[in-house]
């Protein structure tokens, strides 16, 4: 099931949605200056890499002090997803879930990231736990985050080629590799 199903407008569902926030140029509700719809009951922030760090400041300003997820998304081929209409769709999407745990709210930012320059500022500054979250994404779909700590592989060896979880990463057999026992 395609996570965007049930996509609805939040204007009149979701009380943080104000009429200060609507543009009446744009097609979409917006919330902390960006588009925002609606899925299963979850806020969705829509954003491009250069309002992403703006965006995330915001959210820490105003309560959402938890890092719950970080992960990369990779839409070749697929067009099957749905964005608010002044969204560009890109190629691969940064998804980010927070939580603010004095008001119990949850948030989900997704932020588009274009093929050629694959590249987004880390949030490490604002979320220490989003290291590791993002150094997978580094791994796995050869996204880049600019002022990471230490953007070594976490979970591939140091000498792998690829992006496993691109949708143009070649399949084909991959050797398991174990390291040796001492003693056997």
């Amino acid at each position: 099931m395609n996570e965007d199903e049930g996509t609805e407008e939040t204007k009149d569902s979701d009380p943080d949605v104000g009429e200060d926030d609507q543009d009446p140029d744009l097609a979409s509700p917006r919330l902390y200056g960006v588009p925002v719809t609606e899925s299963h009951g979850q806020v969705v922030l829509h954003t491009d890499k250069n309002g992403y760090n703006d965006l995330v400041g915001a959210l820490v300003d105003d309560g959402f002090g938890v890092c719950i997820d970080l992960c990369g998304a990779d839409y070749l081929g697929n067009e099957t997803r749905v964005l608010p209409e002044e969204v560009t769709p890109e190629r691969f999407e940064v998804v980010v879930n927070l939580l603010d745990i004095h008001a119990a709210r949850r948030i989900r930012i997704r932020a588009q990231v274009d093929e050629s320059d694959p590249e987004l500022i880390s949030i490490t500054p604002f979320y220490p736990g989003a290291e590791a979250m993002e150094r997978e994404a580094i791994d796995m779909f050869g996204l880049q985050f600019q002022g990471h700590p230490d953007p070594t592989p976490i979970l591939l060896p140091d000498d792998w080629e690829g992006h496993p979880l691109r949708k143009d990463f070649a399949i084909g057999r991959i050797p398991v590799q174990f390291k040796a026992v001492e003693g056997r």
